[in-house]
Protein backbone atom coordinates (compact mmCIF):
# COMPACT_ATOMS: atom_id res chain seq x y z
CA UNK A 1 0.00 0.00 0.00
CA UNK A 2 0.81 3.31 -0.93
CA UNK A 3 1.72 6.06 2.01
CA UNK A 4 -1.00 8.82 1.23
CA UNK A 5 -0.47 12.62 1.61
CA UNK A 6 -0.97 15.82 -0.03
CA UNK A 7 -0.18 15.61 -3.88
CA UNK A 8 2.93 17.59 -5.45
CA UNK A 9 2.53 18.68 -8.64
CA UNK A 10 5.46 19.20 -11.03
CA UNK A 11 6.46 20.40 -14.41
CA UNK A 12 8.88 21.32 -17.13
CA UNK A 13 9.34 25.41 -17.57
CA UNK A 14 7.37 25.29 -20.47
CA UNK A 15 4.30 24.06 -19.01
CA UNK A 16 3.53 21.32 -21.77
CA UNK A 17 4.28 18.35 -19.40
CA UNK A 18 2.62 18.71 -16.22
CA UNK A 19 2.66 15.60 -13.48
CA UNK A 20 1.22 14.57 -9.49
CA UNK A 21 3.02 12.57 -6.98
CA UNK A 22 0.31 10.61 -5.15
CA UNK A 23 2.61 9.17 -2.47
CA UNK A 24 5.58 10.57 -0.58
CA UNK A 25 9.23 9.78 -2.33
CA UNK A 26 10.38 6.21 -1.25
CA UNK A 27 13.99 7.89 -0.43
CA UNK A 28 15.62 10.65 -1.72
CA UNK A 29 18.77 10.89 -3.09
CA UNK A 30 21.72 13.80 -3.79
CA UNK A 31 23.83 12.33 -6.21
CA UNK A 32 27.36 13.99 -6.65
CA UNK A 33 28.38 11.55 -9.61
CA UNK A 34 30.11 13.07 -12.34
CA UNK A 35 27.06 11.40 -14.48
CA UNK A 36 24.85 13.55 -12.53
CA UNK A 37 26.85 16.83 -12.55
CA UNK A 38 26.99 16.73 -16.25
CA UNK A 39 23.79 16.02 -17.39
CA UNK A 40 22.07 18.50 -14.94
CA UNK A 41 25.34 20.91 -15.57
CA UNK A 42 25.32 21.28 -11.73
CA UNK A 43 27.42 20.00 -8.98
CA UNK A 44 24.32 17.27 -8.08
CA UNK A 45 21.58 15.86 -8.99
CA UNK A 46 18.25 15.67 -6.05
CA UNK A 47 15.88 12.76 -7.19
CA UNK A 48 12.64 11.52 -5.53
CA UNK A 49 12.54 8.16 -5.26
CA UNK A 50 8.43 7.31 -6.14
CA UNK A 51 6.71 4.16 -7.81
CA UNK A 52 5.45 4.85 -11.31
CA UNK A 53 1.93 3.94 -10.90
CA UNK A 54 1.97 6.70 -8.47
CA UNK A 55 3.20 9.70 -10.56
CA UNK A 56 0.12 10.45 -12.44
CA UNK A 57 0.37 12.75 -15.99
CA UNK A 58 -1.78 15.51 -15.43
CA UNK A 59 -0.72 17.36 -18.85
CA UNK A 60 1.11 16.00 -22.24
CA UNK A 61 3.40 12.56 -22.32
CA UNK A 62 7.26 12.84 -21.63
CA UNK A 63 9.51 11.92 -24.43
CA UNK A 64 11.30 9.33 -23.41
CA UNK A 65 15.57 9.47 -24.27
CA UNK A 66 17.70 6.61 -23.94
CA UNK A 67 21.31 7.98 -22.10
CA UNK A 68 24.42 5.85 -21.04
CA UNK A 69 25.06 5.07 -17.36
CA UNK A 70 28.30 4.84 -15.00
CA UNK A 71 26.51 1.27 -14.69
CA UNK A 72 26.84 0.53 -18.58
CA UNK A 73 22.99 -0.57 -18.14
CA UNK A 74 21.75 3.07 -19.37
CA UNK A 75 18.91 5.41 -18.35
CA UNK A 76 15.58 6.22 -19.57
CA UNK A 77 15.34 10.07 -19.47
CA UNK A 78 11.78 11.49 -19.32
CA UNK A 79 11.88 14.96 -20.80
CA UNK A 80 9.23 17.43 -21.85
CA UNK A 81 9.13 17.58 -25.91
CA UNK A 82 9.25 21.08 -26.27
CA UNK A 83 11.43 22.41 -23.84
CA UNK A 84 13.39 19.36 -22.95
CA UNK A 85 13.74 19.72 -19.38
CA UNK A 86 14.48 15.92 -18.28
CA UNK A 87 11.93 15.39 -15.28
CA UNK A 88 12.21 11.94 -14.41
CA UNK A 89 14.82 8.73 -15.06
CA UNK A 90 14.08 4.98 -14.87
CA UNK A 91 17.42 3.08 -13.95
CA UNK A 92 18.32 -0.66 -15.11
CA UNK A 93 17.49 -1.96 -11.09
CA UNK A 94 13.97 -0.85 -11.11
CA UNK A 95 13.24 -0.42 -14.50
CA UNK A 96 9.96 1.59 -15.13
CA UNK A 97 8.40 0.45 -11.87
CA UNK A 98 10.03 3.35 -9.96
CA UNK A 99 10.34 7.39 -11.68
CA UNK A 100 13.74 9.18 -10.23
CA UNK A 101 11.54 12.61 -9.89
CA UNK A 102 14.03 15.41 -10.39
CA UNK A 103 12.78 17.33 -7.47
CA UNK A 104 13.66 20.21 -9.11
CA UNK A 105 10.92 20.00 -11.12
CA UNK A 106 8.33 19.93 -8.20
CA UNK A 107 6.38 23.33 -7.92
CA UNK A 108 7.39 23.84 -4.40
CA UNK A 109 11.14 21.75 -4.43
CA UNK A 110 11.14 22.71 -0.63
CA UNK A 111 8.94 19.60 0.23
CA UNK A 112 11.85 17.34 -0.62
CA UNK A 113 14.76 17.32 0.93
CA UNK A 114 18.04 14.24 0.42
CA UNK A 115 17.54 11.53 2.96
CA UNK A 116 21.40 10.49 1.82
CA UNK A 117 23.78 12.05 -0.23
CA UNK A 118 25.70 9.61 -2.95
CA UNK A 119 28.94 9.19 -4.96
CA UNK A 120 30.28 11.74 -2.71
CA UNK A 121 33.75 10.55 -3.70
CA UNK A 122 33.34 12.96 -6.84
CA UNK A 123 31.37 15.62 -5.07
CA UNK A 124 32.59 19.46 -6.04
CA UNK A 125 35.45 20.29 -3.15
CA UNK A 126 33.45 23.28 -2.46
CA UNK A 127 29.93 21.58 -1.75
CA UNK A 128 29.69 21.77 2.33
CA UNK A 129 26.90 18.27 3.50
CA UNK A 130 24.91 18.90 6.10
CA UNK A 131 25.69 16.96 9.25
CA UNK A 132 22.62 15.60 10.03
CA UNK A 133 22.38 13.72 6.04
CA UNK A 134 23.98 10.47 5.69
CA UNK A 135 26.69 10.40 3.21
CA UNK A 136 28.60 7.84 1.22
CA UNK A 137 31.55 8.05 -1.00
CA UNK A 138 29.26 5.67 -3.54
CA UNK A 139 26.41 3.69 -3.18
CA UNK A 140 24.78 2.04 -0.63
CA UNK A 141 22.92 -1.20 0.70
CA UNK A 142 18.80 0.07 0.92
CA UNK A 143 18.49 -1.98 3.63
CA UNK A 144 20.85 0.31 6.00
CA UNK A 145 19.36 3.01 4.89
CA UNK A 146 15.62 3.38 4.16
CA UNK A 147 12.51 2.95 6.38
CA UNK A 148 11.12 -0.27 6.87
CA UNK A 149 7.88 1.25 5.16
CA UNK A 150 9.50 2.21 2.02
CA UNK A 151 11.97 -0.67 1.63
CA UNK A 152 7.85 -2.75 1.93
CA UNK A 153 6.71 0.18 -0.59
CA UNK A 154 10.02 -0.64 -3.17
CA UNK A 155 10.17 -4.72 -2.63
CA UNK A 156 5.78 -4.71 -3.86
CA UNK A 157 6.53 -2.89 -6.27
CA UNK A 158 9.86 -4.20 -8.09
CA UNK A 159 7.60 -7.65 -7.64
CA UNK A 160 4.52 -6.69 -9.87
Amino acid sequence: MTERLQPMDGGCTCGTVRYRLNARPLFVHCCHCTWCQRETGSAFAVNALIEAASVQLLKEEPEQVMLPSASGKGQAVFRCPSCRIALWSNYAEAGPKVNFIRAGTLDQTSRVRPDIHIFTSTKQPWVVLPGDVPAVEEFYEISAYWPAHSIERYKATIAR
